[in-house]
């Protein structure tokens, strides 16, 4: 067995589930890419460790220097655990009504928890750090929604990932949160073979989806503009916060203990699967469900978890 010389070198490399099971389409495939195995336990280390490693090529960040980031929780947990590697003191501004698992990993990790005002979501926390980061010039804000280094993450890693592993892939679907696996993966693969479908996950207008964004919201991170978002994708398919629950807790029906946002992306694929003749979907499963014990989205009444997903930011 391989000896790695540091927990990052366990970056990436994440295996991928056959959950056909569950598809409505016996003549389509439906495959996750199991993120929860990363070190932090999600996605987010692939752009969290491709942001703090530009930075330091380009001479942005130094040692002692100070970053401050916003996050609803995953990239903020992966930003926590490098920085306590490399010795950078991080300041998170979260929003005040992420999951308790989420605040208690970031605190595990070190970083410091500035709260943004729980009701203005992810957006919010944005607009705080931005203007934190104004008015202190000495701190380094990498900004995951812009910075590039997130979709260039993927395109060099996840992306080829796929590629290698199921080289028969049709369809491609993922959560729209920073864009940066959308456009990073999709990108990647429509390079290898222009015929694969890249399709977003997003909640409707006003709703929110743990981990989601609606672009009608009125927000465009500015990586889904730099990297062509309009022109690559090839549509969208709408989950409400119910169906993301019912999804998680199918996939806990055949092992796979996911966060809800792998619960939403299924549901996702599962629309196309009903849509298209026969295919290979491949999803992202972007954690696990660990971090979201407390919110009772496994065991609470069907109804009331969903009530519950309208209040707290779970991704």
């Amino acid at each position: 067995m391989t000896v790695y010389s540091s927990v990052l070198d366990l970056i990436g490399n994440t295996p991928i589930v056959d959950v056909s099971q569950l598809s409505p389409n016996p003549d389509v495939r439906i495959l996750g890419k199991m993120e929860g195995q990363n070190p932090a336990g999600s996605v987010k280390d692939r752009i969290a460790l491709s942001m703090i490693t530009e930075a330091e090529e380009d001479g942005t960040l130094s040692p002692g220097k100070t970053i401050i980031e916003p996050s609803s929780g995953n990239t903020g947990i992966a930003m926590a655990m490098i920085c306590q590697l490399r010795g950078y003191t991080l300041k998170i501004v979260l929003p005040g009504n992420v999951s308790p698992e989420r605040r208690q990993l970031l605190e595990v990790f070190g970083a410091e928890i500035i709260d943004s005002p729980g009701e203005e979501g992810s957006n919010g926390a944005v607009r705080m750090a931005q203007q934190l980061a104004d008015e202190h010039p000495e701190w380094v804000f990498l900004y995951q929604y812009a910075n590039e280094a997130n979709p260039k993450a993927h395109y060099r890693t996840t992306g080829p990932e796929i590629w290698a592993d199921v080289p028969e892939i049709t369809h491609f679907v993922a959560g729209l949160g920073t864009s940066g696996t959308l456009m990073g993966v999709g990108t990647f693969l429509k390079e290898q073979n222009p015929a694969i479908k890249v399709l977003a996950v997003e909640p409707p207008t006003g709703e929110q989806v743990e981990g989601l964004r609606s672009l009608e919201d009125g927000y465009i991170p500015p990586v889904f503009d730099k990297w062509g978002g309009y022109d690559l994708l090839d549509g969208k398919s709408i989950v409400r916060p119910r169906e993301s629950l019912e999804y998680t807790r199918a996939l806990a029906s055949i092992g796979v203990f996911s966060g809800i946002s792998a619960g939403a992306a299924l549901a996702g694929a599962c629309k196309v699967a009903r849509k298209i003749e026969s295919g290979t979907i491949v999803f992202i499963v972007c954690d696990y469900g660990w971090k979201y014990l407390s919110t009772g989205a496994w065991t609470l009444d069907l109804d009331e978890a969903a009530a519950n997903a309208e209040k707290v930011i779970y991704f």
